[in-house]
């Protein structure tokens, strides 16, 4: 058998799954992907998936970290690729664990092409992204009636790419809700294009600073105040920015759900 038919053979016989962890809270993992996980022979993961969701993994399990931080990169997105297609090749189970969902500023779509390109069968899986999950925890309704009927998922982190800018003047205007990935870097210019495509100083804004974890912290204020306050508040990534007028729904159902414990007790 030639080199490339018994590589074509091995690789049949392994499974690829990429798996989206969810937003942090390891009880918001699907249970397809948990048992994906508790399959896997190795497991390639990120840097925002959770210590609680790695521990789902069997003890004989090869972990291998792939975190890419700002500045800091565990490997490269080639090297990532080229780890999964070894492992497929040599016919093992592999997970390729992302925090969020996998196809949401994850590279979930370039690394199924990567391994379909070599023949390399896979499975995708979802996972509850950050804009969902986290604004959720922290009770701000992405949509809300009255409020807002649409939302845009943006990733901050493209502010300076001048190839391909962000529409920030489109986005002002044409979204009542922002949930921007990545920004905290980016604060004062996202602040910035904003006001300056006439989105109002006094637009609501929060920050949700590891949503859905046991660390979560929720700041909230005014677009025109955006970057002095995450400055204040010494803002941390990973963070989620919320912006529009949803997030004052938050104070309403913090009330309500008082209201409703108070009624309880005395029922």
């Amino acid at each position: 058998m030639s080199e490339r038919n018994r590589k074509t053979s091995i690789a049949n016989n392994s499974s690829v799954a990429i798996v989206g962890a969810g937003p942090g809270d390891p009880e918001l993992l699907t249970l397809k992907a948990l048992r994906r996980i508790q399959k896997a022979e190795v497991i390639v993961y990120d840097r925002l998936v959770s210590r609680a969701i790695i521990s789902f993994a069997k003890p004989s399990a090869e972990l291998i970290y792939c975190g890419k931080a700002p500045g800091k990169h565990a490997m490269t997105q080639e090297e990532i690729n080229s780890t999964m297609i070894q492992y497929a090749h040599a016919g093992k189970n592999i997970v390729r664990l992302k925090g969020g969902d996998p196809l949401i500023f994850g590279r979930g779509g370039e690394e199924a092409l990567a391994l379909a390109e070599v023949g390399i069968p896979y499975t995708i899986i979802p996972g509850i992204t950050s804009a969902i999950g986290a604004s959720a925890s922290a009770s701000i309704p992405l949509t809300h009636r009255g409020i807002a009927a649409s939302f845009a998922c943006i990733t901050g982190s493209r502010c300076q790419d001048s190839n391909k800018p962000i529409r920030w003047d489109l986005l002002a205007h044409s979204v009542d809700t922002l949930a921007i990935y990545m920004g905290v870097s980016q604060l004062h210019d996202i602040q910035q294009e904003l006001l300056q495509a006439g989105k109002p100083h006094v637009t609501p804004i929060a920050f949700i600073e590891q949503g859905t974890t046991s660390n979560e912290r929720i700041v909230t204020g005014v677009l025109g105040e955006m970057s002095k306050l995450a400055e204040a508040k010494k803002l941390t990534n990973p963070a989620l920015i919320i912006i529009g007028e949803v997030v004052l729904v938050r104070d309403q159902l913090q009330y309500a759900m008082k209201q409703a414990l108070k009624l309880q007790q005395i029922g």
